[in-house]
């Protein structure tokens, strides 16, 4: 049983002992495995996970660096409508869970009441597991596609799930989404092709009468060049020592890159630009690549500009701009 409230940490301590008996050879082979599905392009009608070693080598693999991205788009949703509380949440294709982790930690003071779908039973039942006595959940078999019918809900979550389905699929799940619940927060790997899938939800969220929340500092049209570059964001993951022997690096951490759209029926508040690349820090200067309501810039903060380049420094790609508290 696992006691602790839901964050980064717990989870970690509850994936410690998840790889016991399972040999490190069989491990290896199921992670190669699942890193060619999350990388591809093709869309696959059946589930990804098959049975219980592919679950215990996904959930070391993947559930961490799943978990910072999805806390990485919520940061932004709760920055957006900071005054917003789920009471219910749906976590399609859930799989072990790490979305469903990471929107307990974001309403750590009460948690929504969540129900997780997925098509593979052997990931349910691991996330079960591990979830036991640390979330407030209930685990549902169902097929993640088209034909999926979703309860009313405060927040619908999908998280790296778009890849997995056809175009077709894909619309008809981002709708019902739209039907069900009055916040969707989609998250993608930060690819090319992830983002495509990211910009295709969103504008599918608006046509059914949603606002951008984030991201974006607006609900019109993205700025970027269509196939020139991709709107991304990265989060640090830390590894634990069973995390790096799965993977099989040295580093302690590792940079999630990862895609989101986060819209709501009620009106957010947008930040007034969101930082889209890693600040370069030169010499007496900071130069933020920035998307605003007006669309791509580039601002140089310097010395001159007093404590609000101390800020820019600071700042960390996917950060809001300018500082809130800057007059």
């Amino acid at each position: 049983m696992n006691a602790s409230a839901p964050s980064a940490d717990s989870l970690r301590a509850a994936l410690a002992g998840l790889l016991d008996g399972l040999p490190p050879k069989q491990a290896a082979q199921a992670v190669d495995r699942l890193i060619a599905n999350y990388r591809g392009t093709t869309p696959t009608d059946t589930p990804v996970l098959r049975d219980r070693s592919d679950v215990a080598a996904y959930a070391a693999y993947r559930m961490p660096a799943t978990f910072e991205a999805v806390r990485g788009a919520l940061d932004a949703l709760r920055e957006a409508a900071p005054d917003w509380e789920p009471r219910t949440h749906t976590d399609v294709g859930g799989g072990t869970g790490a979305a469903s982790w990471a929107v307990a930690e974001a309403w750590e003071e009460q948690p929504p009441r969540t129900t997780v779908l997925d098509w593979a039973e052997p990931a349910l039942a691991l996330g079960r597991e591990l979830a036991a006595g640390a979330l407030d959940a209930e685990w549902r078999t169902a097929r993640i596609g088209g034909a999926l019918r979703l309860a009313d809900t405060d927040l619908v979550t999908v998280s790296y799930v778009l890849k997995e389905l056809t175009e077709a699929d894909r619309a008809a799940l981002v709708t019902e989404a739209a039907r069900a619940a009055q916040t969707v927060v989609i998250v993608e790997p930060g690819t090319p092709d992830g983002y495509e899938r990211i910009i295709a939800a969103r504008t599918l969220l608006i046509e059914a009468g949603f606002t951008v929340a984030a991201p974006c500092p607006h609900s019109g049209a993205c700025p970027i060049e269509p196939g020139a570059d991709w709107c991304h964001f990265s989060a640090r993951v830390s590894r634990s020592s069973l995390h790096r022997r799965v993977k099989g690096g040295s580093l302690p951490y590792e940079d999630e890159k990862y895609s989101y759209v986060a819209a709501t029926r009620f009106p957010p508040t947008p930040v007034a630009a969101r930082i889209t690349r890693r600040p370069q820090i030169r010499k007496g200067l900071v130069l933020l690549e920035l998307c605003g309501p007006d669309g791509l810039a580039r601002e140089t903060v310097t010395k001159r500009h007093g404590s609000l380049y101390k800020q820019a420094r600071d700042a960390e790609w996917g950060d809001s701009w300018p500082p809130e508290d800057e007059d």
